[in-house]
């Protein structure tokens, strides 16, 4: 991929492609989200996102095996676009710890 190269289906069936598109739909809608709920919610919201874009873009196959080895990649590509924002965009933020 060349850096200039919008977002191509080819791209979305890699893991970084994955990340990077998750990333990509999370940071644009997060507002709706955190403005009624809980950064909680943000993550499963992350995570729904994932699950979406790997079980269009990078569905391993039919049989219950396969989905669950999707859902499971969904939870990688949530995990790595979390991660990815904490590293790169916000590394020195200090979050507020809700008492449960």
């Amino acid at each position: 991929m060349i850096i200039n190269d919008f977002l191509t289906a080819d791209l979305l069936t890699t893991f970084w492609g994955l990340i990077a598109g998750t990333v990509l739909v999370v940071q644009f809608t997060k507002p709706l989200v955190k403005d009624r709920f809980s950064d909680v919610a943000v993550r499963v919201y992350t995570f729904i996102i994932s699950l979406i874009l790997t079980f269009v873009f990078a569905k391993q196959g039919t049989g219950i095996q396969d989905i669950i080895l999707t859902v499971l990649n969904a939870i990688t590509v949530s995990i790595g676009a979390m991660g990815s924002y904490e590293i790169i965009v916000d590394p020195f933020a200090e979050k507020e710890k809700e008492d449960i």
